[in-house]
């Protein structure tokens, strides 16, 4: 077992080439809620924050609704479109809804970040695979893996080992998971995390990363989950008491410029 600190993955964090593009940095895809739209727009402006080149949100339901309340830079369709560029991660189930079945149209050519809502029933992981992220709390954790037992660690590793992918068990200490036997606890957190909305700026912080890695080799995916963690737990330390799901997107340039050491 290993403790999260920035010597795990620091070196592995994406950096934009010169003569890159948008393209270059990844197109993150964010599967909107119909009804709790709060959780969506945390993961979409989120995802962003950590440096996604583009970000498109997909709401069948209620994109006109999205258009107006995201930021400009994220953009919003109202379904699936084959000819979207370089999608290189999903991101579905903050505030719940049907995102996950729309998941099968991104075939297995993405990171696929799976929270709340679209977590695999116990038993039934079809929607999950080698460069899947599952990120559920205790009580979604106890729902998708019913049968296991032991401690959060024994726990969180039979889980990745049971469905193939990356689990991060949230907590006061997040274990992350691998199936390939990897196992790191984060206890670099504030308790002020407790709050409405923190999980899902944790998705899509972690899509946000992923979205510029290589889905195909998936090198340094388990890193980013990680690296991502420690991030959420960075800007709870550094906002402290009376912060919001919210406001953890403001802290994330400042952590994000101490750890690249660039400008």
């Amino acid at each position: 077992m290993t403790d999260n600190t920035p010597s795990l993955w620091k070196d592995l964090l994406p950096w934009p080439s010169a003569d890159g593009h948008k393209y270059d940095r990844g197109h993150a895809v964010i599967l909107a809620a119909d009804e709790l739209t709060g959780a969506t727009r945390l993961a979409a402006t989120a995802c962003s924050r950590m440096g996604a080149g583009l970000v498109t949100v997909i709401s069948p339901a209620k994109a006109d609704f999205f258009r107006t309340v995201l930021p400009p830079d994220i953009m919003v369709r109202d379904r699936f479109d084959p000819s979207m560029r370089g999608i290189t991660a999903v991101l579905a189930g903050p505030g719940g809804g049907d995102a996950a079945a729309q998941l099968p149209e991104f075939g297995q050519s993405s990171f696929k970040v799976l929270d709340a809502g679209a977590l695999p029933p116990a038993g039934n992981y079809q929607t999950v695979d080698a460069a899947t992220v599952l990120t559920p709390h205790e009580g979604e954790f106890a729902r998708s893996f019913a049968n296991l037992t032991g401690d959060r660690t024994e726990r969180a590793m039979a889980a990745a080992k049971a469905c193939g992918g990356v689990v991060a068990l949230k907590g006061a200490e997040t274990v992350i998971a691998s199936p390939g036997g990897q196992l790191v606890t984060n206890s670099h957190a504030s308790l002020f995390l407790a709050k409405a909305g923190t999980g899902d700026v944790l998705a899509g912080m972690i899509c946000g990363l992923l979205a510029q890695c290589d889905p195909v080799t998936r090198e340094a995916m388990f890193e980013m989950v990680c690296a991502a963690v420690w991030m959420h737990g960075e800007a709870g330390i550094r906002l402290g008491p009376g912060l919001t799901a919210s406001d953890l997107e403001n802290a994330l340039p400042g952590i994000l410029r101490d750890l690249y050491g660039k400008t």
